[in-house]
């Protein structure tokens, strides 16, 4: 695929977004707050994440709902989000893979929630104090994000690479580079610097025959056609893939970019592979017979879907360019898998 294309598909993962209401708990609200307007809307970027977003929550709380001198003792430490549902949010997910888990397990708790093609923003509780750190794993600070983003990017590089050569031979100032690109939210800067981790996409190389010698349409063969490019999707050790079920555990499996006979690996064989009871592998056609000589494989149960960046991923998609151009900032491809209501 031409870097344009690339780029731009690059692009659209950057700028989705996602819409959160988030309501400060009533029985924490601040003396002479003025209630009523405590709610704040917000299209939060995918690639972004919640602690990201509390300084400008924070902005409006204190302009237009806090009393400054009751809200003067409020530390942004202390502050931490749950869904309506009461489900902890974690600090360190990035806030589209949050929106997507939440649509997914509300569409199978309430069969007449609307579908995953309607952008209805999720509830958020504010809580101001008290947070259960125990359970989140990891303090609300933008230092921590930071530090859990990073060692993100670090796995993710050695999973696709073998090594964390690359990331390890950034300079300091361009590994701060990164984390600034995702808190400003800037596309150049973010991939300015992210462009040395990620493979590029171009189309898996295949041997092919020569020309039959003599022909009067032959061209000379470039010298690097068969050369696999070291750098690309489809020459990496194995795609950073993680599978979050509703409401369960999140899975993570090795997913290399080929499989053995060389063809590209795709969604459907990597989900079939590895979660088999949600997406049955398509048996082979019958044997030909006089009455039926060209059969077809049978139809298999349409059970699940694959939903990556709020889009629900065709089974043809090869996990190579899925992982070069739709991965998150933190390199990682998160699928959060739906299930098929009748």
């Amino acid at each position: 695929m031409a870097d344009y294309n690339t780029t731009l598909f690059r692009r659209l993962t950057w700028e989705g977004t996602v819409p959160l209401e988030i309501r400060v708990d009533s029985k924490e609200l601040p003396a002479n707050s003025n209630r009523g307007l405590e709610c704040y809307y917000v299209q939060a970027p995918r690639v972004s994440y919640l602690p990201l977003v509390v300084p400008e929550i924070r902005r409006y709380l204190m302009d237009v709902v806090f009393d400054e001198v009751a809200a003067k003792g409020l530390k942004d430490e202390e502050w931490w989000f749950e869904s309506e549902e009461g489900t902890l949010l974690k600090w360190h997910w990035p806030i589209g893979v949050i929106y997507d888990n939440h649509t997914i397990s509300t569409s199978i708790r309430s069969p007449s929630s609307p579908s995953t093609s309607t952008a209805v923003p999720m509830r958020l509780i504010l809580h101001l104090a008290a947070p259960p750190n125990d359970k989140l794993f990891l303090s609300s600070t933008i230092d921590s994000c930071k530090q859990a983003f990073m060692n993100q990017l670090k796995e993710a590089d050695f999973i696709r690479w073998g090594n964390m050569r690359r990331m390890t031979s950034l300079r300091t100032a361009d590994q701060d580079g990164l984390w600034e690109g995702i808190r400003e939210h800037s596309f150049d800067d973010f991939w300015r610097v992210a462009s040395k981790l990620m493979p590029t996409t171009g189309p898996p190389t295949r041997p092919t025959s020569p020309p039959p010698m003599g022909s009067a349409l032959s061209r000379p063969m470039s010298t690097d056609n068969n050369v696999p490019d070291r750098d690309g999707a489809y020459s990496v050790r194995s795609v950073p893939v993680r599978m979050y079920l509703p409401d369960g555990p999140i899975l993570q499996e090795l997913a290399p970019p080929l499989l053995e006979d060389g063809s590209p690996n795709t969604i459907s064989n990597f989900l079939s592979t590895h979660l088999s009871l949600l997406f049955p592998p398509r048996p082979p056609p019958p044997p030909p017979s006089r009455l039926n000589p060209n059969p077809q494989a049978p139809n298999v149960p349409e059970l699940a879907y694959a939903l990556i960046q709020g889009v629900v991923s065709p089974p043809e998609a090869e996990l190579a360019w899925l992982g070069a151009c739709l991965a998150g900032a933190d390199g990682w491809l998160n699928v959060c898998i739906g299930i098929v209501r009748r």
